[in-house]
């Protein structure tokens, strides 16, 4: 997703140069490309969630791990029921610990933690900021 946001690089191109480097196994790698392709795909939509709880943050000033890391993580809680929410976040914080800035964490964490807060226990989810939001 990071390739295809910053570098105009289709998302089929950026599956296949990855698959001819990485050791994962079939399985892990069908996983990790649904996810990707999933968010890719729902990024406009994830980035109206994204826009809406990021206060005073525009989408092009946000580190590009981050949003992308936003991205992937919205994408599991609105339309994975197989992975907890709490999974997703853990995940991201973690990997923006590891791959972004040093306030990434905090950012990302309290992004979702908003999104998921406003979403409910119930599961269902929130419509899309319109336009006017």
């Amino acid at each position: 997703m990071f390739q295809c946001d910053v570098g105009d690089v289709p998302l089929e191109e950026v599956f296949t140069a990855a698959r001819e480097t990485t050791e994962a196994t079939d399985d892990v790698w069908n996983f990790a490309v649904e996810l990707a392709r999933g968010a890719w795909l729902a990024h406009s939509e994830l980035d109206a969630f994204i826009t809406r709880y990021a206060a005073g943050w525009t989408l092009e000033r946000m580190a590009n791990a981050d949003r992308n890391l936003l991205r992937l993580a919205l994408y599991e809680i609105i339309y994975r029921d197989d992975i907890p929410q709490s999974v997703s976040i853990n995940e991201a914080v973690e990997l923006a610990k590891r791959y972004s800035t040093a306030d990434s964490a905090k950012f990302i964490n309290g992004i979702l933690g908003s999104f998921v807060r406003e979403r409910g226990n119930s599961g269902k989810p929130i419509e899309p900021p319109s336009a006017e939001d």
